[in-house]
């Protein structure tokens, strides 16, 4: 009888379980689709149906808005997170892989790394039709880095996030429904129109949230401007998301694992 010792491979194990879920999502590309259709109706209906009213000091509103819209196309996205999460819970799938000689870190990071190969697609998908639509920037090759910089902390901090319901829902419902207030957000941001123009209390909230500070930075780095501490703002608030998220889902993984799941 040989006896084979458990060896710990956290990189080579997330990477099975990663490539596992993404071939979940590509036999199901719906879920892309779904996730990228309300962003876009949204940007559709703003541009074209309120956009003309929208005093926002640039000629194109579409340009204005999108950075918004990137925001909500991923407070979309990861709420297919928590429901896989959930599903896998559900489905046994957890006890399975406990019970097998696999890091017990990877089964979460192979959702959320499928989560930010799922979200990056879904926003590439959003930056077209915007293009389609007519917006234009003046961004050099660093300031889009530096975009795709601040989405990708943005969506591991929310993907972090969604797995704290996708582990403790009570059903399926409540797995995908958390999103909403995240996806809601927005509305009470920069995102639509300028703080300046809402009544005190909304402005004191909207000016002092994550999402104006983020929304501001990835709007003057699409415009080329220089906003070094806007990006710094919106690169702390989306690190302290991130490790907040990461804390507290890793905290709740833990107690499922020592309760059997």
């Amino acid at each position: 009888m040989t006896t084979h010792s458990v060896r710990w491979t956290p990189l080579s194990d997330t990477a099975a379980l990663t490539g596992r879920s993404l071939r979940h999502v590509l036999r199901s590309p719906d879920t892309i689709i779904t996730t990228t259709v309300m962003p876009i109706m949204f940007m559709l209906l703003f541009v074209y149906v309120f956009g003309g009213a929208m005093e926002v000091g640039t000629d194109d509103y579409v340009d204005y808005l999108l950075p918004g819209i990137l925001l909500i196309t991923v407070a979309s996205g990861i709420a297919y997170t928590a429901f896989r999460l959930f599903m896998d819970l559900q489905g046994g799938i957890f006890e399975r892989f406990q019970s097998m000689p696999i890091a017990r870190s990877a089964v979460l990071w192979a959702h959320v790394l499928t989560s930010l190969v799922a979200n990056l697609v879904s926003l590439a998908v959003v930056v077209g039709v915007a293009l389609l639509m007519g917006f234009r920037s003046s961004a050099g090759v660093l300031e889009w880095l530096a975009v795709l910089g601040l989405l990708v902390l943005f969506t591991l901090a929310l993907t972090w996030l969604a797995v704290i319901p996708g582990l403790t829902a009570k059903s399926v419902d409540g797995a995908s429904a958390f999103a909403y207030p995240l996806i809601f957000l927005p509305f009470l941001s920069s995102a639509f129109v300028p703080t300046e123009t809402m009544p005190g209390p909304v402005r004191a909230f909207a000016e002092n949230q994550p999402v104006t500070s983020i929304v501001d930075a990835l709007r003057g780095l699409l415009d080329g401007q220089p906003v070094a501490s806007d990006v710094l703002m919106a690169t702390a608030w989306c690190v302290a998301l991130l490790v907040a998220a990461w804390v507290l889902a890793t905290a709740v993984h833990r107690r499922k694992v020592r309760m059997g799941a």
